[in-house]
């Protein structure tokens, strides 16, 4: 038998041991040196799909993923730090545990973070471990399925990302279909049907040991204040196997869009299909929520899901224009949400030093969402986010100066004269009406914060040939 095989092959090669003292010097373990994996390699040749995931390069990549990625601990509060002493001494048992089947996963912290669109976002985080572990069993089982995954999924997927939607989304419009159905899953990472899952991924996956694994990492109970819930439908966001089992389980939905003709781009549990009425729209929507809801097992928000206009909606962010050629904007929706924590940024920033607040805190943010929103094809809502910047951070400058007095000196060290500086100084207005008022514009124009660095999102823009 294969496995067989497999463990009289490494029965006869000596164990390669490359520093490290774990309980188990015997066994390869990690280099205490450095982050590297030094356990034998199995021989080329076919082996089952267990001891791919254990397989030393394999195993060093996951656990340089996890490390790199750094992230929060789990139930048993090891940081990614402690890793590396840990497996010094426990690598040999955990491998030995994962190729015969017996290694039981730890819990998973259930940790709640503030949705963009209000509310909150329940995330699992399993241990450093179970994380390595899991990474490595992405690795061998994404190969697998990537090649036949639909050219219409652009989520957690290599060489795709949200802009390849949206351009294939503008495209679309482009060629007559100005109807969108906007499709939301309710709580889609909550509501995967376990036994769908895993009969899914019994198709390809042959290596019973591998499927038995996943599934005790979907059953692995939640932590919750202190008490461990049993689950029986989901896939924790925050584990690195959720991503690909979530495009396993809706790759039925991409197929049945195919199968039927529809044109649409799915990012994750956001879909949008393209028609050219909204009677059509309406059709489609009715027909793939009974796809979705009895065969997937899954729920459709109908809250959230609408048929509409493509402008009148958003998708990953974006938005689009009415043209007959139509073009890409951000959504008002994606702006709205940029001001409201760059408010929270603002209020960090009074007691700072400018230069550094800008460089520090500011830029970086600033940077971050302009890079991911670098496809809009309209300049306006940079324009207008650059100056409103500049305007807040002349409040801050505004109430640094704190007495009348104070104010009075620094208008006449930016070249207010000094009769206008003294109106201006005292004129009892509040820091926001003094911060677009034409005193503080021509004290503190653009060219000044540039000196100290600010980004510009206009600018950037404009250098990277967007307008």
């Amino acid at each position: 038998m294969k496995r067989e095989r497999a463990a009289e092959k490494r029965a006869e090669k000596p164990e390669a041991v490359n520093g490290g003292t774990g309980r188990n010097p015997g066994e390869a373990v990690y280099s205490a040196a450095s982050p590297t994996l030094v356990a034998e390699t199995d021989s080329p040749g076919e082996v089952e799909m267990m001891e791919q995931v254990v397989e030393r390069g394999n195993m060093k990549q996951a656990y340089e993923r996890v490390v790199s990625n750094q992230g929060a601990a789990g139930v048993d509060g090891m940081g990614v730090e402690e890793l590396l002493p840990y497996l010094q001494g426990s690598w040999a048992r955990i491998k030995e545990e994962l190729v015969s089947g017996r290694y039981q996963p730890g819990g998973i912290r259930m940790v709640e973070i503030p949705k963009a669109s209000g509310g909150k976002r329940q995330l699992g985080i399993p241990t450093v471990v179970d994380r390595m572990i899991q990474q490595a069993l992405q690795q061998v089982l994404s190969p697998l399925y990537e090649p036949t995954f639909s050219e219409h999924s652009y989520g957690f997927r290599p060489g795709r990302s949200t802009h390849g939607a949206i351009q294939k989304a503008r495209e679309y419009q482009r060629e007559g279909r100005r109807w969108v159905v906007d499709m939301d899953l309710a709580k889609f990472f909550d509501e995967v049907n376990h036994d769908r899952l895993m009969s899914r991924l019994a198709i390809r996956v042959k290596d019973k040991r591998v499927i038995r694994l996943i599934r005790k990492y979907l059953q692995a109970g939640m932590m919750i204040d202190g008490l461990v819930q049993q689950r029986e439908k989901g896939t924790p966001q925050g584990s690195p196997l959720s991503p690909l089992l979530s495009n396993i389980v809706l790759d039925e939905l991409d197929k049945e869009l195919e199968r039927r003709g529809h044109r649409f781009g799915r990012y994750a549990d956001d879909c949008n299909i393209y028609v050219k009425s909204r009677k059509a729209g309406e059709r489609v929507m009715a027909s793939i929520t009974i796809f979705v809801e009895e065969k997937l097992k899954l729920k459709v928000n109908r809250e959230k899901s609408a048929v509409a206009r493509p402008w009148q909606r958003k998708f990953l962010g974006y938005s689009f224009t009415q043209h007959k050629e139509a073009r890409i904007r951000v959504s008002e929706i994606s702006i709205e949400r940029f001001r409201e924590k760059a408010k929270e940024a603002f209020r960090r920033g009074r007691g700072r030093n400018m230069e550094r607040f800008i460089k520090e805190d500011l830029n970086p943010m600033i940077r971050g969402w302009i890079t991911y929103f670098n496809l809009a094809e309209t300049k306006g809502f940079a324009e207008d986010l650059d100056g409103w910047i500049r305007r807040r951070l002349r409040v801050i400058v505004w109430r640094q100066c704190k007495k009348p007095r104070t104010r009075l000196r620094r208008l006449i060290q930016q070249g207010i004269s000094p009769d206008r500086a003294a109106m201006s100084a005292y004129n009892g207005r509040g820091a926001w009406w003094n911060s677009g008022a034409s005193h503080m514009n021509q004290a503190f124009p653009k060219k000044y914060f540039a000196s100290l660095g600010l980004f510009s999102m206009l600018d950037y823009l404009t250098l990277n040939g967007k307008h």
